[in-house]
């Protein structure tokens, strides 16, 4: 890759600075810092490395840096130096202040069930299905036999294989999760703890997930994308008997969500009956940076909180990362918040995550820590599924008002950082009769621009592996900019937004065809990604946890968490 090419020639240049250097450190040891370096671009991170008598030790293009060893005497030169966005120590983040290390499974202790009331609740979520739209999900003994096979009658064999575990609109052709972020989310909705005893439990063991898949290893998905899988949920509501809808996604996009097409996309759900959760974003810590669908009238925006290994809310505490409202255009959000932070979830071997996130796996075991607003809407996402098993006739004004009115006391009684307040499953179980978004807002229309709704959130495009390969070489795709879509159509807004969503319209929908039969293969190796993808967060690198910056993201991010 054309970044690769040149930090390799960045490191060299400066192992031949070195030795002219050699003789004033025999006689001056120089300590060293080992940080990373965030800039307007991996490649301008890495010049102001070797401008400082630094060495790159890694490209972080996902988060415009790189990780370097710098002379701790010239770092605060670094940090002033002129384009140097961020320098932030590269260590390990601790858990909090105890002996836990974060990696040894006998010193965790897992409260999610208890701190949200799921234990008390004689519920599973047996017979209720939530709809992911992420990477895929990865089928383990946690979820065995409630990954829902995929049957489109209605498809060929060329556009969608039979009997497989998600709609693939990835490209890749399988369901695999090579990024590892949809299998995580899977297990905090439904896992069971089968490879635990039980104890790593998601808060619906009993719920199943009908996954679809919308990017592949590198985690790099259009918003096209997003609108093509949602309204494939839609569509398919009855077939599939989908209950809730989980969106761990987001774009910086300030589109008002009256015109926007993602914002007309979640309403559409909501309207068919499938309750949407969202994840609020991990922009935070500043007020209105609330991301796009989250920003949505209708749908439970959520935030994150910090349980801390206790069930108790009284020590509960409010990350930075997590988004704070209002959301544009004034609208209230987010709508409550749940734990998000250094939660216990599936791994997906050999994934992206895996690969590049650094501390958090669990050793010996399946499992791992990651931490987010993705987190903490699939917790939502299976608090939901406890609800609708309970209550099958509830709407999702019903659930939404049940949740919001129920919601207890924590961190901070400002609203715009936690909404109603922590998720509370059990006392929404039996909250008074209500309704959510009465009278509340004027329905999106969807005829906005596709541009306007990515946002700055750009990802790059090629028809084929082969081309993807060139680009890799020659220094990165062509963008999916303006009304062109990821499925290689132009984009019609006014068709999208009169569009009968149903099985048999889908096969002819804006989406389907040339997605389904050539595939897309997005590259973000070159940082282009989603604005510098929130899995290769701050949090990675070391930043405190006493900070609450664990899971903080450089400049926002499409899937809201991070590893610990």
């Amino acid at each position: 890759m054309r970044v690769a090419r040149l930090l390799t020639a960045v490191v060299v240049t400066a192992g031949l600075v070195a030795p002219s250097a050699a003789g004033a450190a025999a006689a001056r040891p120089v300590t060293t810092d080992r940080v990373v370096v965030q800039a307007s671009s991996a490649e301008a991170a890495a010049a102001a490395v070797v401008r400082a008598g630094g060495t790159v030790t890694a490209s972080l293009p996902v988060v415009d840096g790189v990780a370097a060893t710098i002379p701790t005497a010239r770092r605060a030169a670094l940090a002033a130096a002129p384009g140097v966005r961020a320098v932030t120590d590269d260590a390990r983040v601790t858990v909090h202040a105890t002996a836990t290390d974060g990696t040894n499974p006998s010193t965790i202790k897992n409260v999610l069930r208890e701190e949200i009331g799921a234990t008390y609740l004689p519920a599973t979520g047996a017979g209720v299905r939530v709809a992911l739209v992420d990477t895929g999900v990865n089928e383990t003994a946690d979820l065995a036999g409630r990954v829902v096979a995929i049957q489109d009658p209605g498809g060929t064999p060329e556009l969608l294989r039979k009997n497989v575990a998600c709609v693939d609109l990835s490209g890749e052709g399988d369901c695999v999760d090579r990024y590892g972020h949809g299998t995580f989310l899977a297990g905090l909705i439904a896992g069971n703890g089968a490879q635990s005893g039980g104890v790593h439990q998601g808060v619906a063991p009993g719920a199943e997930i009908v996954s679809l898949k919308i990017a592949g290893r590198n985690g790099a998905a259009d918003v096209s994308k997003v609108l093509a899988a949602i309204q494939w949920v839609v569509s398919f509501k009855d077939q599939y008997s989908i209950d809730v809808l989980n969106l761990s996604l987001g774009t910086n996009s300030q589109a008002p969500y009256w015109l926007d097409p993602l914002n007309h996309a979640v309403e559409k759900a909501w309207g068919a009956g499938i309750v949407v959760v969202v994840a609020a974003g991990n922009s935070g810590s500043a007020f209105g940076t609330i991301s796009k669908p989250a920003d949505d009238p209708l749908v439970i925006t959520v935030g994150a909180v910090d349980d801390r290994e206790t069930p108790a809310t009284d020590d509960d505490r409010l990350p930075n990362f997590s988004s704070r409202g209002p959301a544009p255009f004034g609208v209230a959000k987010p709508d409550l918040v749940a734990p998000g932070a250094r939660l216990i979830s599936l791994r997906s071997a050999g994934s992206y995550v895996e690969e590049h996130a650094g501390p958090g796996q669990l050793a010996g075991t399946p499992y791992r820590r990651g931490s987010g607003t993705s987190m903490a809407a699939a917790v939502t996402s299976g608090a939901v599924a406890l609800l609708l098993q309970r209550h099958a006739d509830w709407t999702p004004d019903r659930v939404k008002y049940a949740l919001t009115s129920t919601a207890g006391k924590v961190a901070a009684r400002d609203s715009r950082l936690v909404g109603a307040g922590l998720l509370n499953v059990l006392r929404a179980d039996t909250a008074r009769n209500g309704l959510a978004n009465t009278g509340l807002y004027t329905p999106a229309q969807g005829t906005g621009s596709l541009q306007d709704s990515r946002g700055t959130v750009v990802v790059g495009s090629c028809k084929d592996a082969a081309e993807c390969a060139k680009c890799d070489v020659d220094g990165g795709c062509p963008a999916i900019t303006g009304e062109n879509t990821a499925q290689g159509k132009a984009y019609n807004g006014s068709q999208y937004a009169a569009a009968n969503w149903t099985d048999s319209s889908w096969y002819t929908s804006q989406w389907a065809a040339p997605l389904l039969d050539t595939g897309w293969y997005g590259n973000s190796w070159l940082g282009n990604s989603w604005l510098g993808n929130s899995w290769l967060g701050s949090s990675w690198y070391g930043n405190s946890d006493t900070a609450d910056d664990y899971g903080r993201p450089a400049r926002g991010g499409a899937w809201y968490g991070a590893w610990s």
